[in-house]
């Protein structure tokens, strides 16, 4: 018999706020988490805006020696777990470790420790650059690093699937947990790629939008969209065996009750123009949860702002909920956070656990005129109170992978 799976712990750390609390407030409001790039010197490049991090010192909150030893990527995803690990009240000392995993991913992994190690060989020679370097910028690392510092000692894994790195490792954590491989695992994801080495590279391929104005760039299913914003940051995300978690009493925010994960097989970076993936990859998270379509009331989209995904996602559910559609409140809070990229599943995913928690869906902000080819209900710039039972949440990533998670309001 397939085992039920909670939610009992959540942490992040992204545009809207370095908590979970203060990112969901911020959510509920339509705050607008971009601004201009500060962190980085942008003279010599196009792109001047992007949804970065706030008001966190990592070298205070690490340690100055511990700092130098991990890329960004990793500070992020070990800040929002620490959250989530006190969140949870787990006592660590009163589990079996063995049976307690870290499955946290990362799109592209440390690509500033890259840079920087790259210029620093051109400099002063190859032989001079850290040994800490294949360490700092493997993916794999921050799963690593979670595990070691809780001692963690099941699986520690990391799928990466572009931008549908962190929703496609929670949904493989969630069956690992139902199938009967874990009792508890750290999932989710993480993201640093505001570099000019990223932010260039996604802009010569023409993905990122032409805006350099804050309030009018990220702009999902919006007519005058014309690509995303990037976004950095983590989410982390406890999942528990029902059982395990009832037993210590945890605090429970939700169910996880279906993952859909397919391929479009189609192009690199172009979406299956009919949605045939994505429509496939949310068929199969409602069938996995047995999930009657019709008793969905939320859809975190995808919805990056870009002029493909944004029409293609909305022609998937269209074609999945039919006559349903026309009930759902869809929204995109990457208009909100900018693209997280890898971890933009596990902050979206944190997102639609508390919509259902509060019954309230965070807007799609920056949107002025629709596109005829976007029709859905996008919750056009303010938030929505109403009463939901189920809630899904897509990534999309380029090589054709689409990841839905589908979550449940916790009832006793």
């Amino acid at each position: 018999m397939k085992r039920r799976v909670v939610i009992t712990g959540l942490g992040s750390i992204n545009p809207l706020g370095n908590s979970v609390d203060d990112s969901w407030q911020a959510a509920q409001k339509g705050a607008n988490g971009i601004d201009i790039i500060k962190r980085i010197n942008t003279d010599e490049l196009d792109v001047k805006i992007a949804g970065e991090v706030k008001g966190f010192d990592a070298q205070e909150y690490f340690g100055k020696k511990q700092f130098k030893r991990l890329d960004r990527f990793t500070q992020l995803a070990m800040k929002a777990t620490d959250e989530a690990i006190e969140d949870s009240n787990l006592d660590l000392s009163a589990i079996d470790l063995k049976r307690a995993g870290v499955f946290y991913s990362s799109g592209i992994g440390g690509l500033e420790t890259i840079a920087e190690q790259e210029d620093k060989a051109k400099e002063k020679g190859y032989n001079r650059i850290s040994p800490f370097f294949i360490p700092m910028s493997i993916i794999n690392i921050a799963a690593g690093n979670i595990a070691i510092k809780y001692g963690f000692r099941g699986a520690a894994t990391s799928s990466v699937t572009a931008c549908a790195s962190a929703t496609n490792t929670i949904g493989d954590a969630f069956r690992s947990i139902r199938d009967g491989y874990h009792e508890v695992i750290i999932s989710g994801g993480s993201e640093a790629s505001i570099t000019p080495l990223g932010l260039s590279g996604f802009k010569v391929m023409h993905a990122l939008s032409r805006s350099n104005d804050p309030a009018n760039a990220s702009k999902p299913f919006d007519l005058n969209r014309s690509g995303f914003v990037m976004g950095e940051g983590a989410g982390t995300l406890i999942l528990e065996e029902l059982e395990h978690a009832k037993k210590r009493g945890a605090k429970i925010y939700g169910e996880v009750i279906g993952y859909g994960s397919t391929c479009d097989a189609h192009h690199m970076t172009s979406p299956d123009p009919e949605g045939k993936g994505a429509y496939n990859c949310m068929l199969n998270a409602l069938e996995d949860g047995g999930i009657d379509k019709n008793d969905v009331g939320y859809i975190n989209a995808h919805g990056t702002s870009t002029p493909l995904n944004d029409k293609i996602e909305t022609l998937a559910i269209r074609n999945l909920f039919e006559e349903h559609a026309n009930n759902l409140l869809v929204s995109s809070t990457k208009s909100m956070t900018g693209h997280l990229l890898g971890a933009s599943g596990a902050v979206e995913g944190i997102f639609a656990v508390l919509a259902l928690r509060d019954g309230f869906v965070p807007p799609t902000i920056n949107f002025e005129d629709q596109d005829p080819e976007c029709d859905l209900n996008y919750t056009a710039n303010k938030g929505v109170k109403t009463s939901l039972k189920y809630a899904i949440s897509n990534s999309l990533g380029f090589g054709g992978h689409n990841a839905t998670l589908a979550f449940k309001k916790w009832e006793e």
